[in-house]
C-alpha cells in the first residue's frame, strides 16, 4: 500500500488571521429562514434540537437530598426492572403517596 503526501495550499490564511471582529451572531429570524429554505430545497423537515420545553406545571426543581442506602437500592432495582431512571421511581412513589 502506498501513502500519498497531502499537499497544502500555502496561500490559505491561517485560522488566526480570520477577521473575527467582523463576524456576528445569526439572529433567530435568520435561523428560521435558513430552516425553511433547507426544508423547501431538500424536501426535509428539520427537527429542533434538545429537550422539548415543558409547561410550568411539569417543570421539576433540582434539589439535593440524602436517602437511606436501602431506599436508594430499592429505587435503583425497581428502575432496572422497569427500564427507567431511579429518580423517576422515587418521584413516582412520592407523588403516589401525596395523591
Amino acid at each position: 500500500m502506498r501513502f500519498e503526501r497531502k499537499r497544502f495550499n500555502l496561500d490559505m490564511k491561517k485560522e488566526s488571521e480570520f477577521p473575527f471582529e467582523r463576524g456576528r451572531r445569526v439572529t433567530a429570524e435568520e435561523s428560521q429562514k435558513f430552516r425553511e429554505a433547507i426544508s423547501e430545497q431538500f424536501d426535509i423537515k428539520l427537527r429542533k434540537r434538545g429537550r422539548p420545553a415543558k409547561n410550568e406545571d411539569d417543570k421539576y426543581e433540582p434539589i439535593s437530598i440524602r436517602l437511606h442506602p436501602k431506599v436508594l437500592a430499592w429505587a435503583k432495582e425497581e428502575a432496572q426492572k422497569r427500564g427507567i431512571g431511579y429518580q423517576t421511581v422515587i418521584n413516582e412513589a412520592l407523588l403516589k403517596r401525596i395523591s
